[in-house]
């Protein structure tokens, strides 16, 4: 491979990765036809974009600019909140290594989730990747201000996807309502510099190829382009920004739950943009203590292809092979 053929991608259009208009599922008109558009892109492609999601352009626009702000701030502010093995605070460029990649991530990453009191339950009793959010609140007290309302928004836009995402397992609306009472709904802002000459002679990616370790993630990105999706065939192919719209895609654990029905799709990101590249993804999971088996998805113990296992178990597992902070 020579180093102009190094992470190339085919352009895609919306007959490879769909969009889904999801208005008619947000105000229960008609969830079956959203169930089904679902069911068609996470068979076959594991990712699809969602339109008419109802979120507000200046919650975006808002979430974006503050992102922007924070990755600006001096190193020392940021290192402030240095990221904790909870997932919570600010990951300096270096420190992610996905499992098979040859080098580490070129990326900085903020790490935050649901507003959680060290007095919570599920924080005393050291549920995996429930905990205080660390906030920059002398160097930066807008991060809190600003993005708060964003990740409450597409939390409950999340909410409905899931709900169409149980239809489209031939199960009730509210099937999944249980699981997420009280949610693991993490999310990230991302910076990606622009990639060099030299590190694509280093093969590093923005993030190397992975899955997704969670169910549903939803991401926000700019305009800059660079995210590539690995299609059934090998291939790779672009996903490129459409205005108005986020990226859905399956992970890991929904295609375990839905016993490989559903797929979780390798994908990777390089920014070849002259510009900074931002995105901001929300990792919508259940409960840590969920427990994750085809069965209650109506699969036959004897069809099953995976054992049962916890969410908390299985992300944490994997976070602990991809982020350096977990072994110092």
């Amino acid at each position: 491979m020579t180093l102009s053929d190094f992470a190339s991608a085919k352009s895609s259009d919306t007959s490879v990765i769909p969009v889904i208009d999801i208005s008619s599922a947000l105000n229960s008109d008609d969830i079956e036809s959203v169930a089904n558009a679902i069911h068609q892109a996470a068979t076959s492609y594991g990712f699809f974009y969602i339109s008419n999601h109802g979120i507000p352009q200046e919650l975006l626009d808002q979430a974006f600019a503050v992102s922007r702000d924070f990755f600006e701030l001096h190193s020392d502010h940021k290192r402030s909140v240095a990221v904790d093995t909870q997932q919570r605070g600010w990951m300096a460029q270096g420190m992610s290594r996905l499992a098979g990649a040859a080098t580490h991530d070129l990326k900085e990453v903020f790490f935050w989730g649901a507003e959680t009191d060290a007095n919570d339950p599920d924080v005393l009793a050291g549920k995996p990747l429930v905990a205080v959010n660390q906030w920059p609140s002398d160097a930066f007290p807008r991060l809190k201000e600003e993005l708060l309302p964003y990740y409450h928004t597409v939390c409950d836009v999340a909410r409905r996807v899931m709900a169409a995402i149980a239809v489209s397992l031939d199960q009730p609306p509210e099937f999944f309502d249980a699981y997420y009472e009280k949610p693991l709904a993490r999310g990230q802002l991302v910076y990606y510099p622009p990639s060099t000459k030299a590190d694509e002679a280093e093969h590093r990616f923005g993030v190397a190829p992975h899955t997704d370790f969670g169910v549903l993630t939803l991401l926000l990105q700019d305009n800059s382009g660079g995210l590539q999706v690995q299609s059934t065939s090998g291939e790779w192919i672009e996903a490129p920004p459409i205005p108005g719209t986020l990226v859905c895609n399956i992970g890991d654990l929904l295609a375990r739950w839905s016993n490989n029905r559903f797929a979780s799709t390798v994908h990777r990101v390089i920014n070849r943009s002259a510009n900074a590249r931002y995105s901001i993804p929300v990792f919508f999971d259940p409960h840590p203590d969920t427990i994750v088996d085809p069965t209650a998805l109506g699969v036959s113990r004897s069809k099953c292809k995976y054992d049962p296992v916890t969410v908390g178990q299985h992300i944490s597992s994997r976070n602990k092979k991809s982020f350096s902070h977990y072994k110092a």
